[in-house]
């Protein structure tokens, strides 16, 4: 019987690797044929990384949490078997993502910069590293920027719903159709938020120093890509018409 479980066990464990690595190289092939094998592996590379930062996060509080999985031009993420036990936690993890993701899109930039024109594609790679981590920052859940800013306050998120409709008029998407729908029952959850509401069971409380030190990093970490993204796309622009 102990056999059995074992080997039960093992091939659960075999399925989930299995599934990550079956689904980002089901990603990898088709970034491939749309934009060429290079950036393809570069950026499902950093995919990897921004999810890795969540799951690393997410085990180091302790939580029960599976292996990133992929699906082409919707993303990756990693499957949360048990809720946080507070809003603190629910902000670490989400930030993580953001903060191991510019880190290996800034690892991009710093090579693609020293690797002159051999290096647009690694540049146009941390550009898409920069851009796809502010983006995930906006302050709406369940994207990232929604789970840090709930240790603040969930109403944040009712900023975020105009940024979303931004975004569409800037370059319409059905993902951001998707993402709002999502997003919805979240806005109205933050429209009927009361701090004092003994139904959240203490889920929100966080003392002010905890509170100032998100808010210091996500507005720095959203600062520094937004200047990134900018200044990159900016490079890559002068790149094209040089070339």
């Amino acid at each position: 019987m102990l056999k059995l479980l074992l080997l039960l066990s093992g091939g659960l464990k075999f399925g989930k690797l299995l599934l990550t690595g079956g689904s980002m190289l089901v990603s990898l092939v088709v970034y491939a044929w749309v934009f060429g094998w290079r950036y393809a592996a570069g950026f499902v590379a950093l995919l990897f990384v921004h999810e890795m930062g969540h799951y690393l996060a997410a085990r180091q509080r302790g939580l029960n949490v599976g292996a990133p999985t992929f699906i082409p031009f919707v993303g990756a993420w990693i499957e949360l078997k048990e809720m946080p036990h507070d809003a603190e936690t629910e902000a670490y993890v989400g930030l993580a993502g953001p903060l191991v993701g510019t880190l290996g899109a800034l690892a991009c930039y710093f090579v693609a910069r020293d690797m002159g024109h051999a290096g647009n594609w690694l540049m146009a790679v941390a550009y898409s590293g920069f851009f796809l981590n502010l983006f995930n920052l906006i302050p709406l859940s369940p994207l990232d920027g929604g789970r840090i800013t709930a240790v603040l306050s969930p109403r944040i998120w009712l900023l975020g719903a105009p940024m979303l409709l931004a975004m569409f008029w800037w370059r319409p998407s059905p993902m951001l159709i998707l993402l709002a729908v999502l997003a919805a029952p979240q806005v109205l959850k933050a429209w009927r938020h009361r701090a004092d509401d003994p139904a959240h069971g203490g889920y929100y409380e966080a003392s002010g120093e905890t509170r100032l030190t998100y808010a210091s990093a996500y507005l720095g970490l959203a600062g520094f890509l937004a200047v990134m993204t900018h200044d990159v796309h900016q490079m890559l622009q002068a790149q094209r018409i040089t070339g």
